[in-house]
């Protein structure tokens, strides 16, 4: 195979790894948001929520835990970790 075709592969895995880091950060960065108080009328904050709710939409609230911080940290963190994990996963298999 010529070293064209292994770039492009090489290339097509570090954008899937890149992305799956994006998303594993956007979850992560709610998470800590939520455990500072962020000021949930910031439209930045708002943003990060949102987005972060989106992107753990099957995680969320799958953990009955009494307090909301624990439910909020398992449910969006299992989402960063699951995220992250396949995403790396998928990287190196396009990669090879």
């Amino acid at each position: 195979m010529s070293s064209r075709y292994r770039n492009g592969s090489h290339s097509a895995g570090r954008v899937v790894a890149i992305v799956a880091d994006i998303m594993a950060f956007i979850l992560g960065l709610w998470i800590l948001m939520y455990l500072l108080d962020a000021n949930q009328g910031n439209s930045f904050v708002q943003f990060i929520h949102d987005s972060a709710r989106w992107l753990a939409g099957w995680s969320h609230d799958l953990f009955t835990f009494d307090e909301q911080w624990a439910r909020v940290v398992a449910g969006y963190g299992l989402a960063a970790v699951v995220y992250l994990f396949v995403g790396h996963a998928i990287a190196n298999r396009v990669r090879s």
